[in-house]
């Protein structure tokens, strides 16, 4: 990979994650030491639409993912696959609100929107299978480490837009986890190339810690992985 298009891939990332900037550039400077024969190392981000499946009046929620991966080649075209998501927001939004105790806030945002924001770092561990090298899927586990959370109340009104944000960190468990699958095309013929694909999430956990309610994770990634550090490669024969 060309400086430039280190560079330019630098400064995509660095957009649409701020908060991962220290992960992107230990990515991108070590990138071909981590590489190797049986290891494929580099980026992976995008979409993702997430929902929590206990609540009927929710939809789902688009934030962006950004973090690195591995595949570990074990045996032909059979790898693990893992990595950490640093930058991987779960939750949803066009809920009703509900009161807060201040009756202020209540009577502004009585008909209101919440909007319910977990945020998460996630390492998925997944066996990750490759047909003649372009096309792979990928099946496992995911599990969620909450970083915080947030409710987040809007309402259009007095010719714009209002918004109040409560911490509610503390109203989930510290730990996530579900099912991940996947599938993926790569964009060359050739062992280490970018490569998108998607992605489903089910999450088995219960998140909620208030009694009586509960709440699971899902969600729906649009993905891209680049690999870093990796030179010309010929195709596979």
């Amino acid at each position: 990979m060309t400086n430039a298009k280190r560079l330019i891939l630098l400064m995509l990332f660095l957009v649409l994650a701020s908060t991962a900037r220290s992960q992107v550039l230990i990515s991108l400077i070590f990138g071909e030491k981590l590489n190797s024969n049986k290891v494929e190392f580099g980026l992976i981000g995008g979409l993702n639409w997430s929902n929590l499946q206990e609540i009927e009046s929710a939809t789902t929620l688009r934030t962006f993912n950004l973090g690195f991966y591995f595949h570990l080649l074990m045996k032909n075209n059979s790898y693990f696959g893992t990595g950490v998501l640093v930058k991987s927001d779960m939750g949803a939004t066009g809920m009703d609100t509900y009161p807060v105790g201040d009756a202020d806030l209540d009577s502004v945002f009585v008909d209101g929107t919440l909007t319910k924001r977990i945020g998460y770092f996630h390492i998925p561990l997944l066996y990750h299978y490759r047909i003649k090298n372009r096309v792979y899927f990928e099946g496992g586990v995911q599990i969620g480490l909450r970083i915080n959370g947030y409710d987040i109340f809007t309402k259009s009104a007095y010719g714009g837009d209002l918004e109040y944000i409560r911490n509610t960190r503390d109203e989930y468990t510290t730990f996530d986890g579900g099912l991940l699958g996947s599938f993926g095309v790569k964009f060359k013929d050739k062992p280490k190339s970018m490569s998108m694909g998607l992605r489903y999430y089910y999450g088995l956990a219960d998140i909620n810690k208030i009694p009586e309610t509960s709440l699971r994770n899902s969600s729906l990634y649009l993905f891209v992985k680049i690999p870093i550090g990796v030179g010309d490669e010929p195709p596979v024969e």
